[in-house]
């Protein structure tokens, strides 16, 4: 391929790439010890292989306990985590690497085997109906417990100290986990968001909470190492059902965002086939590029030849890959070499230790 966009080095606000092809972030469960950390052993030798990416994006961490709602996963919220991160960090740095941890709240895609029994909360109390994964395996989602405005706030606060956890692990930014149905898509939409106070009812009530938190994020870190995370068309995943208000509300998100420095804002192009949806928009990139001044970053689906068309087209700046990058931890040098890429195991996505995780070879090897 005689243009490989998605080689070109990008440098814009804090981003200063060697490449446009960023490691998308993916739950692997595998900080499965008490303290739900991540250790040099797996996370810092897994991230540490795909250091070649312009841009890695971790796995989504929780930031507080109220936030988990999937077995293993890492958290940012303790001294031991920090301390953990700390090693993964450096293996990522000492290899000339970029590395943004996403900041995770999954509201009510949770279950109360995760909280004492306590109900997960969410803006309204309305089941998703989906599936959280327990220690126990899949169990259905229950009816969580409405935020109260002390939990918002709470959260908030959640959210801002674990952004400044992130510096101090020594994390190049923050991306703020906005998609797939998890806390802040529940107040976005309508199917999930049936508030009558300063948080419920119209776009700029829905999105409130969102700005608090990005608003109370850039008193502790510079807002240009922040990155913020959406999925506009998720329909019929997660509890999440598109209505006439959806589109239009992450458009409002999207134009707001203008008045920010951020990073970049990381769009997914729609998860299911949404053609024949009512409302929905079938091409996120396309659709949303006109919108927003800053960088863009786009993910879903994408191979090679994708994305570097959707670089040459000017719908994106950044494409971010998911599962190739689990198999092929040398992405970016097979896209320089034009080589085939190793399928993935997907029987190992969620399981504990190395096994599908660390040990998927380097085309060198």
């Amino acid at each position: 391929m005689s243009n490989q966009y998605v080689l070109q080095p990008y440098k814009k606000n804090n981003l200063n790439l060697k490449n446009r092809v960023v490691m998308a972030p993916m739950t692997r469960s595998r900080a499965n010890n008490e303290g739900k950390v991540a250790t040099d052993g797996l996370q810092g030798l897994y991230y540490g292989q795909r250091a070649s990416a312009g841009l890695i994006i971790t796995e989504g961490s929780q930031v507080s306990e109220q936030a988990v709602g999937y077995i293993n996963t890492p958290g940012i919220h303790t001294d031991a985590q920090v301390e953990g991160w700390k090693k993964v960090t450096k293996r990522v740095h000492d290899k000339d690497g970029k590395i943004f941890i996403q900041l995770w709240h999954v509201g009510r895609i949770s279950h109360p085997d995760f909280h004492n029994g306590e109900l997960p909360v969410s803006a309204s109390a309305i089941n998703p109906n989906a599936k959280s994964f327990t220690p126990e395996g899949f169990k259905d989602t229950v009816t969580p417990r409405e935020m109260t405005i002390e939990d918002i706030k709470t959260t908030v606060n959640d959210f801002k100290k674990a952004a400044a956890n992130a510096m101090e692990a020594g994390f190049d930014g923050v991306e703020l986990h906005s998609s797939n149905g998890y806390l802040f898509q529940q107040f976005f939409n309508g199917c999930s968001n049936k508030r009558t106070d300063d948080y419920g009812g119209s776009i700029e009530n829905r999105t409130r909470f969102f700005f608090e938190v990005l608003d109370a994020m850039k008193d502790v870190i510079p807002q240009e190492k922040i990155g913020v995370r959406f999925n506009p068309s998720l329909n019929g995943l997660f509890g999440i059902t598109i209505d006439g208000e959806t589109i239009p509300t992450f458009e409002y998100i999207i134009k707001k965002l203008n008045d920010y420095n951020l990073a970049y804002v990381h769009l997914s192009e729609p998860f299911t086939d949404v053609s024949e949806v009512p409302f929905a928009v079938t091409e996120i990139a396309k659709h949303f590029r006109p919108l927003y001044k800053g960088t863009l970053m786009i993910n879903g689906g994408f191979d090679q030849d994708k994305g570097n068309k959707v670089i040459q087209e000017g719908y994106a700046d950044l494409v971010a890959y998911g599962k190739p990058f689990i198999s092929n931890p040398d992405l970016v040098a097979r896209f320089e070499q034009n080589l085939d890429l190793v399928a993935w195991d997907q029987e190992t996505f969620y399981t504990p230790g190395a096994k599908g995780y660390t040990d998927y070879p380097k085309a060198s090897e």
